[in-house]
């Protein structure tokens, strides 16, 4: 697991929209959030980390290491995208053995991971199912072991149970959080909803038209808001867990 260093990350968009003077620092093993309503620059901001935007200008480094200019590939950072990005015409093995085969590795070593990354998210014995027969949250895990499979210092999830429906969102919302304290990874993960945050991050950063507002614990962000922005986004939520607290547990 890697650390990740943020220093005033630039990308703005010709059409609008982007991050400006993103600064933070994400601990090694930390669950980190970027929250905020659409178009406020997160998912933005989790694509430089991840290489597949160059910034504007600033700088990124991981541990100590400067990698502003280096290509995806070359990050140890593994990625799952809102859409999942499964290739429909492969199985599930095929699907998640598919970066260890453009890393060259050996068939043997890729069979291990394969079935490593598949007993991690519960998965067993699904190798051969085409994943289009698989439901959204099969099809969510298999992403998730594929990004797993390469065993990645730093794992980038962008609104990943957004295609889920409520239930199933909150169950695999309760495995995703149980499985990166398990393998201790440094997790970053972009979402809207503000219940998922709060529940699942460690810190959370609340973003607003490419600008960061506060960087803190749930705790800090819900008891001290730093702006009026972060005040008003997350009223709502911060009434319903008053709400909670004040009607005590039901018998």
């Amino acid at each position: 697991m890697s650390s990740v260093r943020c220093e005033s990350i630039t990308r703005v968009y010709d059409e609008g929209g982007g991050v400006r003077e993103f600064t933070c620092t994400i601990q090694q093993g930390e669950f980190f959030a970027l929250l905020g309503p659409s178009g406020c620059g997160k998912t933005t901001t989790l694509r430089v980390i991840a290489g597949l935007e160059v910034p504007d200008s600033g700088r990124l480094f991981f541990d100590e290491r400067d990698v502003t200019a280096l290509p995806p590939e070359k990050r140890n950072a593994a990625m799952v995208f809102q859409s999942y990005a499964l290739f429909p015409h492969m199985n599930v093995f095929n699907n998640v053995a598919f970066g260890l085969r453009a890393r060259g590795m050996a068939k043997s070593e890729i069979a291990d991971r394969v079935a490593e990354s598949l007993q991690r998210v519960q998965l067993e014995g699904v190798q051969e199912r085409p994943v289009t027969d698989l439901s959204g949250g099969q099809q969510q895990r298999v992403a998730l072991a594929r990004s797993l499979a390469v065993h990645p210092a730093i794992l980038l999830l962008d609104e990943p149970l957004s295609n889920l429906d409520a239930e199933l969102r909150y169950a695999t919302r309760r495995e995703l959080a149980e499985l990166q304290q398990r393998l201790g990874i440094t997790a970053i993960y972009v979402t809207h909803d503000q219940e998922e945050a709060l529940d699942l991050a460690d810190r959370i950063a609340v973003m607003k038209d490419g600008r960061c507002h506060q960087i803190g614990t749930p705790g800090q962000i819900l008891d001290a808001p730093e702006t009026d922005f972060v005040r008003s986004f997350l009223e709502r939520q911060r009434r319903l867990m008053t709400r909670t607290k004040e009607s005590g547990p039901t018998l």
